[in-house]
Protein backbone atom coordinates (compact mmCIF):
# COMPACT_ATOMS: atom_id res chain seq x y z
CA UNK A 1 0.00 0.00 0.00
CA UNK A 2 1.52 3.26 -1.08
CA UNK A 3 0.03 7.06 0.63
CA UNK A 4 0.65 8.67 -2.74
CA UNK A 5 0.29 7.50 -6.17
CA UNK A 6 3.22 7.32 -8.00
CA UNK A 7 4.50 9.43 -11.18
CA UNK A 8 3.50 7.78 -14.10
CA UNK A 9 7.04 8.67 -16.02
CA UNK A 10 8.46 6.37 -13.62
CA UNK A 11 6.40 3.30 -14.80
CA UNK A 12 6.81 4.29 -18.34
CA UNK A 13 10.17 4.03 -18.72
CA UNK A 14 11.76 1.54 -21.54
CA UNK A 15 14.88 -0.63 -20.82
CA UNK A 16 18.26 0.11 -21.85
CA UNK A 17 19.17 -2.02 -24.33
CA UNK A 18 16.02 -1.16 -26.23
CA UNK A 19 16.70 2.28 -26.39
CA UNK A 20 20.08 2.25 -26.76
CA UNK A 21 19.50 -0.05 -29.97
CA UNK A 22 17.39 3.12 -31.27
CA UNK A 23 18.52 5.87 -30.24
CA UNK A 24 21.75 5.78 -28.19
CA UNK A 25 20.19 6.65 -25.08
CA UNK A 26 18.85 4.42 -22.56
CA UNK A 27 16.28 4.29 -19.50
CA UNK A 28 15.20 2.04 -17.25
CA UNK A 29 12.56 0.90 -14.40
CA UNK A 30 11.97 3.77 -11.57
CA UNK A 31 12.65 3.92 -8.28
CA UNK A 32 9.68 2.21 -7.34
CA UNK A 33 9.00 -0.36 -9.78
CA UNK A 34 8.00 -3.70 -8.24
CA UNK A 35 10.21 -6.19 -7.41
CA UNK A 36 9.86 -10.37 -7.00
CA UNK A 37 8.05 -11.41 -3.89
CA UNK A 38 10.26 -10.54 -0.97
CA UNK A 39 11.57 -11.40 2.74
CA UNK A 40 9.31 -9.15 5.01
CA UNK A 41 11.92 -6.67 6.79
CA UNK A 42 10.21 -4.51 9.69
CA UNK A 43 11.98 -1.39 10.91
CA UNK A 44 11.01 -0.58 14.56
CA UNK A 45 8.47 1.65 14.49
CA UNK A 46 7.41 4.32 16.78
CA UNK A 47 5.64 3.57 20.08
CA UNK A 48 3.98 6.87 21.43
CA UNK A 49 4.15 7.10 25.38
CA UNK A 50 1.18 5.81 27.36
CA UNK A 51 -0.57 7.47 30.47
CA UNK A 52 -1.93 6.09 33.86
CA UNK A 53 -5.54 6.94 32.31
CA UNK A 54 -6.62 4.80 29.69
CA UNK A 55 -9.67 6.91 28.70
CA UNK A 56 -7.76 9.90 27.94
CA UNK A 57 -4.86 8.17 26.27
CA UNK A 58 -7.87 6.82 23.83
CA UNK A 59 -8.65 10.34 23.11
CA UNK A 60 -5.80 12.04 23.09
CA UNK A 61 -3.83 12.71 19.59
CA UNK A 62 -0.60 10.70 19.06
CA UNK A 63 2.64 13.29 19.21
CA UNK A 64 4.47 10.40 17.23
CA UNK A 65 1.29 10.20 14.34
CA UNK A 66 1.90 14.05 14.01
CA UNK A 67 5.28 14.57 14.12
CA UNK A 68 6.42 16.05 10.91
CA UNK A 69 10.26 17.63 10.41
CA UNK A 70 9.94 18.33 7.14
CA UNK A 71 7.43 20.25 5.07
CA UNK A 72 8.33 20.23 1.09
CA UNK A 73 10.59 18.39 -0.65
CA UNK A 74 14.27 19.87 -1.59
CA UNK A 75 15.33 20.45 -5.42
CA UNK A 76 16.16 16.78 -6.25
CA UNK A 77 18.52 17.99 -9.20
CA UNK A 78 21.30 19.83 -6.95
CA UNK A 79 20.67 17.02 -4.22
CA UNK A 80 23.36 15.14 -5.08
CA UNK A 81 26.81 16.89 -5.00
CA UNK A 82 28.60 17.39 -8.37
CA UNK A 83 31.54 15.56 -7.51
CA UNK A 84 29.08 12.27 -6.53
CA UNK A 85 27.21 12.82 -10.30
CA UNK A 86 31.00 12.86 -12.27
CA UNK A 87 32.27 9.82 -10.09
CA UNK A 88 28.72 7.97 -10.66
CA UNK A 89 27.37 9.00 -14.14
CA UNK A 90 30.49 9.98 -16.32
CA UNK A 91 29.73 12.03 -18.67
CA UNK A 92 26.58 13.28 -17.83
CA UNK A 93 25.42 16.63 -17.02
CA UNK A 94 25.16 17.37 -13.34
CA UNK A 95 22.47 19.85 -13.89
CA UNK A 96 20.25 16.51 -14.49
CA UNK A 97 16.53 16.25 -15.33
CA UNK A 98 13.28 16.74 -13.37
CA UNK A 99 10.92 14.43 -13.90
CA UNK A 100 7.19 16.03 -13.65
CA UNK A 101 5.41 15.75 -10.23
CA UNK A 102 1.68 15.70 -9.84
CA UNK A 103 2.74 17.94 -6.43
CA UNK A 104 6.15 19.44 -5.97
CA UNK A 105 6.00 19.85 -2.55
CA UNK A 106 5.22 16.18 -1.77
CA UNK A 107 7.38 14.51 -4.23
CA UNK A 108 10.61 15.15 -6.74
CA UNK A 109 12.57 13.48 -8.34
CA UNK A 110 15.68 13.87 -10.82
CA UNK A 111 17.49 11.77 -12.95
CA UNK A 112 20.79 11.71 -14.58
CA UNK A 113 21.93 9.24 -17.45
CA UNK A 114 25.11 9.03 -19.51
CA UNK A 115 26.61 6.58 -22.24
CA UNK A 116 30.34 7.20 -22.30
CA UNK A 117 32.30 4.74 -24.59
CA UNK A 118 30.51 1.61 -23.70
CA UNK A 119 29.56 1.91 -20.28
CA UNK A 120 26.17 3.18 -19.57
CA UNK A 121 24.88 4.61 -16.00
CA UNK A 122 21.27 5.87 -14.68
CA UNK A 123 20.96 7.59 -11.32
CA UNK A 124 17.55 8.71 -9.83
CA UNK A 125 16.87 10.36 -6.76
CA UNK A 126 13.59 10.93 -5.22
CA UNK A 127 12.22 12.45 -2.65
CA UNK A 128 8.73 11.89 -0.88
CA UNK A 129 7.24 14.43 2.14
CA UNK A 130 4.26 12.08 3.88
CA UNK A 131 1.75 13.59 6.53
CA UNK A 132 3.80 12.26 9.68
CA UNK A 133 6.57 10.15 10.77
CA UNK A 134 4.44 7.08 11.22
CA UNK A 135 2.77 7.32 7.81
CA UNK A 136 6.31 7.27 6.24
CA UNK A 137 7.91 4.78 8.31
CA UNK A 138 4.58 2.44 7.24
CA UNK A 139 5.52 3.29 3.18
CA UNK A 140 9.49 2.32 4.33
CA UNK A 141 7.98 -0.75 5.50
CA UNK A 142 5.81 -1.99 2.53
CA UNK A 143 8.53 -0.94 0.64
CA UNK A 144 11.25 -2.61 1.40
CA UNK A 145 8.68 -5.55 1.66
CA UNK A 146 8.97 -5.79 -1.88
CA UNK A 147 12.51 -6.10 -2.32
CA UNK A 148 14.41 -9.32 -1.63
CA UNK A 149 17.89 -9.82 -0.51
CA UNK A 150 19.43 -6.87 0.71
CA UNK A 151 20.06 -5.61 4.01
CA UNK A 152 20.50 -2.49 6.39
CA UNK A 153 22.59 0.75 5.88
CA UNK A 154 23.72 1.76 9.27
CA UNK A 155 24.13 5.70 9.97
CA UNK A 156 21.91 6.71 6.71
CA UNK A 157 18.29 8.88 8.27
CA UNK A 158 16.38 7.46 10.78
CA UNK A 159 16.43 3.86 9.44
CA UNK A 160 17.61 2.86 5.46
CA UNK A 161 17.72 -0.42 3.44
CA UNK A 162 19.62 -1.45 0.19
CA UNK A 163 19.29 -4.49 -2.30
CA UNK A 164 21.11 -4.55 -5.78
CA UNK A 165 19.43 -7.02 -8.29
CA UNK A 166 21.01 -8.40 -12.18
CA UNK A 167 18.65 -8.27 -14.85
CA UNK A 168 19.37 -10.10 -18.33
CA UNK A 169 17.96 -9.13 -21.84
CA UNK A 170 18.93 -10.61 -25.15
CA UNK A 171 22.14 -11.57 -23.38
CA UNK A 172 22.79 -8.17 -21.73
CA UNK A 173 23.36 -7.50 -18.43
CA UNK A 174 22.10 -4.52 -15.99
CA UNK A 175 22.50 -4.16 -12.31
CA UNK A 176 20.62 -2.42 -10.68
CA UNK A 177 21.24 -0.93 -6.89
CA UNK A 178 18.15 0.72 -4.99
CA UNK A 179 18.60 2.37 -1.69
CA UNK A 180 15.68 3.34 0.65
CA UNK A 181 16.20 5.64 3.78
CA UNK A 182 13.68 7.01 5.86
CA UNK A 183 14.57 10.51 7.78
CA UNK A 184 11.10 11.45 10.17
CA UNK A 185 8.16 11.95 7.50
CA UNK A 186 10.33 11.79 4.28
CA UNK A 187 11.16 9.07 2.48
CA UNK A 188 14.25 8.95 -0.14
CA UNK A 189 14.81 6.69 -2.79
CA UNK A 190 17.86 6.19 -4.99
CA UNK A 191 17.84 3.72 -8.04
CA UNK A 192 21.53 3.35 -9.94
CA UNK A 193 22.06 0.97 -12.43
CA UNK A 194 24.67 0.40 -15.45
CA UNK A 195 25.13 -1.97 -18.11
CA UNK A 196 28.97 -2.41 -20.36
CA UNK A 197 27.27 -2.57 -24.21
CA UNK A 198 30.69 -4.05 -25.29
CA UNK A 199 31.35 -6.88 -23.13
CA UNK A 200 27.37 -7.16 -22.29
CA UNK A 201 28.49 -7.76 -18.56
CA UNK A 202 26.89 -5.78 -15.58
CA UNK A 203 29.29 -3.78 -13.02
CA UNK A 204 30.07 -5.44 -9.90
CA UNK A 205 27.67 -5.48 -6.86
CA UNK A 206 30.13 -3.58 -4.93
CA UNK A 207 30.40 -0.74 -7.48
CA UNK A 208 26.92 -0.38 -7.65
CA UNK A 209 25.82 -0.61 -4.05
CA UNK A 210 28.25 2.13 -3.00
CA UNK A 211 27.19 4.05 -5.51
CA UNK A 212 23.70 4.05 -4.73
CA UNK A 213 24.15 4.68 -0.70
CA UNK A 214 27.11 7.37 -1.76
CA UNK A 215 24.37 9.21 -3.67
CA UNK A 216 21.66 8.52 -1.38
CA UNK A 217 23.86 9.99 2.31
CA UNK A 218 23.98 13.68 0.03
CA UNK A 219 20.15 12.94 -0.72
CA UNK A 220 19.33 12.78 2.85
CA UNK A 221 21.41 15.15 4.04
CA UNK A 222 19.88 17.68 1.41
CA UNK A 223 16.10 16.83 3.13
CA UNK A 224 17.19 19.76 5.93
CA UNK A 225 16.11 22.15 2.97
CA UNK A 226 12.68 21.48 3.53
CA UNK A 227 12.67 21.82 7.16
CA UNK A 228 10.13 22.62 8.97
CA UNK A 229 10.89 25.47 12.24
Amino acid sequence: MRDLPLPLALTARLSPVVVLACAGWALTSGPFAPAPAAEHRTAQQDTPSGGAEASSSSTAPSSTAVSKAYASAPAPCTSVAAKTIGSLVPGAKTAGKEIPSTDTKVRRTCSWNALKGYDYRWLDVSFEIMDSQAAAQKAYEDRTAEKSGGGAVPGLGDSAYSVVNLTTQDKQQTREGVVMARSSNALVVVTYNGSDFETKKAPDTDEINKGAIKAARDAVAALGNGRTG
